[in-house]
C-alpha cells in the first residue's frame, strides 16, 4: 500500500513551530537553573565565599591591622570569622550577627583539639551541620564551617575558622516558581506575536516570488518579481529576473531559428522543385544551367543542415577534441585558395611569417570559414575581405574584416548567440543560417581561445580569435651548440 506524503508545513508554520520550541526550551533551562538547582548553586556560591575569605584573613595573620580586617571582612560577607593558634588562644573573632554561634561556644581545650584533629586531616576541613540553636519559629538553619591551618612567614601557627549560615530558599524557590510561570506565558506571548511577525515579512515576498515563478513556468516572460524583502529573498528575485530575461531572449532566438530555417529551407525547396517541373515538363530545359541551380541550392540545404548539426554536437559536448601541432597560417591560405573561383570577391591576407598552434585543425578552419563566409554575407560594395595575422605576447591573433554596413554597438553581444541575425530581413545575397557565429563561439571556448568584434556603421566589422603559439617542428629538434 503506498503511502501518503505528509504536506510540508509552510513558512508561517514553521517559525511558530520554531519559537514554540525555542520557549519550551527556555523555560525548561530556567525552572531547571532557578528551582531545581537553586539549593544546590546557592550551596556552591556560599562555600566558594567561605573559602576565599579564610584565604583572605590568611594574608593577613601577620598585620597589625589583623583585628580590623578581620571585622570588615566579618560585616561584609556575613561570615563569623575566629583566628587562634595550637593552644587555642584566641587573637580575633567576630560574629556578623547577635545570633548564637558555634564558634563563640567553643572553649579553649575544644579549639586546641580541632586544630590538632584539622592538622592531621591535610590543614583544612570543611562540613555542612544543622545548627543547634532553635529559631523563633522553631526551624534550624544549616551551617557551613570551614577549618584551615596556616604557618606564618615567621613560623607560627595560626587556624582560621569560619562559620556562615545557610539560608532557607524555600521561599525563594516558590517565588522564583511564580515568577518562571509568568515570564513563560510574557514569552510566550511575544514569542507569538513575534514569529507573526516575521513569517509576515517573510513570507509576502517569498508567496509574491512564487506565484511569479508559476506565471514564468507557463511561459510569461515579460514578468517581474519584485526586489524587496531580506537580503537572500532579493538576490532569488534579482536571479528568477536574470532567468526571466534570459528564457525571453531564448523564446525570440527560437522564433528566430524557425523563421529563418524555415525560410531557408523553403527558397532552395521551391527553386529544386521548379526547375525540376521546368526540366521534367518542357522540352529542352534540361540544360546543365538548370542543373547546376538544383545543385547548388542541394548545396545550400546541406550547408544549413551541416551547420545545425554541427551546432548540436558542440553545446552537447560529445565532439571531442583532438589536438595537434599544424601551421595555421598554411591552414589559412589553403582555406582562402578554395574561394579563389568566387567571382569579384578579394582575399588579401597579410602575415609576416608562418606560425604554429597546438589545436584542432579541423575545427580551427571551421571557425576561419565561419568568419570569412559572414564577412562574404555582409561585405561591402569593394567585396574586399582583409585577413591579418599578427603575433603578441605568445599568441596569433587572426582577423577577418568586412567593408559592410558594421553593426549597432547594443548589438556586438547578441550577434554570438545561436540563429541570431543582425538583418532580420531574409535576402538572398545575404545566406547564411545565423548560426556561423555560434559554431566559432563554441569551438574557441573548448580551447579556452579569446575573441571578439570590432565594429563602426557604415564602415565595417572586424571579427579576430587568438590561439597560443606553438614551436614549429624545426624549432623542437633544433639542440644548442655547445
Amino acid at each position: 500500500m503506498k503511502k501518503s506524503r505528509r504536506r510540508p508545513l509552510g513558512i508561517w508554520a514553521q517559525i511558530l513551530v520554531g519559537f514554540g520550541i525555542f520557549i519550551v526550551v527556555v523555560w525548561a533551562l530556567l525552572w531547571l537553573f532557578q528551582i531545581v538547582l537553586l539549593e544546590p548553586f546557592y550551596r556552591t556560591v556560599k562555600t566558594a565565599e567561605v573559602k576565599s575569605t579564610a584565604e583572605a584573613v590568611e594574608h593577613r595573620l601577620e598585620d597589625e591591622s589583623l583585628d580590623e580586617e578581620v571585622r570588615q571582612l566579618c560585616y561584609n560577607t556575613g561570615i563569623n570569622i575566629l583566628v587562634t593558634d595550637e593552644l587555642g588562644r584566641t587573637y580575633s573573632g567576630w560574629r556578623a550577627s547577635q545570633k548564637e554561634s558555634l564558634l563563640n561556644n567553643m572553649t579553649r581545650l575544644s579549639l586546641a583539639e580541632l586544630f590538632n584533629d584539622v592538622n592531621l586531616d591535610g590543614g583544612q576541613r570543611l562540613a555542612v551541620y544543622r545548627s543547634p540553636f532553635v529559631n523563633q519559629d522553631g526551624s534550624q538553619n544549616q551551617v557551613i564551617l570551614y577549618v584551615r591551618i596556616s604557618r606564618t612567614p615567621s613560623g607560627l601557627n595560626r587556624m582560621v575558622l569560619l562559620e556562615s549560615e545557610i539560608t532557607p530558599v524555600d521561599s525563594i524557590r516558590e517565588t522564583l516558581l511564580v515568577q518562571v510561570g509568568v515570564l513563560t506565558v510574557v514569552m510566550a506571548l511575544l514569542g507569538t506575536g513575534l514569529a507573526l511577525l516575521i513569517a509576515r515579512k517573510i513570507s509576502r515576498p517569498i508567496a509574491a516570488i512564487n506565484e511569479g515563478a508559476k506565471e514564468l513556468a507557463r511561459g510569461d516572460y515579460a514578468i517581474r518579481f519584485g526586489e524587496h524583502g531580506a537580503r537572500e529573498v532579493r538576490e532569488l528575485a534579482q536571479t528568477l529576473n536574470y532567468a526571466a530575461g534570459e528564457l525571453s531572449k531564448v523564446e525570440g532566438l527560437r522564433r528566430d531559428l524557425l523563421a529563418n530555417v524555415s525560410h531557408d529551407l523553403r527558397t532552395p525547396l521551391t527553386m529544386i522543385k521548379g526547375y525540376g517541373e521546368v526540366m521534367r515538363d518542357l522540352p529542352g530545359e534540361n540544360t546543365p544551367e538548370n542543373v547546376q541551380i538544383i545543385i547548388d541550392e542541394a548545396e545550400r540545404l546541406t550547408s544549413l543542415v551541416n551547420d545545425l548539426l554541427d551546432l548540436s554536437k558542440l553545446e552537447s559536448g560529445v565532439v571531442p577534441l583532438e589536438k595537434a601541432s599544424f601551421n595555421l597560417t598554411e591552414s589559412i591560405r589553403l582555406i582562402l585558395h578554395r574561394y579563389d573561383k568566387l567571382a569579384d570577391y578579394s582575399f588579401p591576407f597579410a602575415y609576416e611569417e608562418d606560425v604554429w598552434v597546438n589545436a584542432d585543425e579541423l575545427k580551427i578552419s571551421q571557425v576561419v570559414y565561419n568568419l570569412v563566409n559572414n564577412a562574404i554575407t555582409y561585405s561591402g560594395a569593394d567585396k574586399t575581405i582583409t585577413l591579418r595575422q599578427t603575433l603578441r605576447e605568445g599568441k596569433v591573433r587572426v582577423s577577418v574584416t568586412d567593408t559592410g554596413e558594421g553593426i549597432p554597438p547594443d548589438k556586438l553581444q547578441d550577434i554570438w548567440e545561436r540563429y541570431y541575425k543582425v538583418d532580420k530581413e531574409h535576402k538572398r545575397a545575404q545566406m547564411g543560417s545565423g548560426l556561423g557565429l555560434s559554431i566559432v563561439k563554441n569551438i574557441l571556448d573548448m580551447h579556452g581561445g579569446a575573441y571578439g568584434v570590432e565594429s563602426q556603421l557604415g564602415q565595417g566589422s572586424t571579427f579576430w580569435f587568438e590561439l597560443p603559439l606553438s614551436p614549429s617542428p624545426g624549432e623542437d629538434s633544433l639542440t644548442p651548440v655547445k
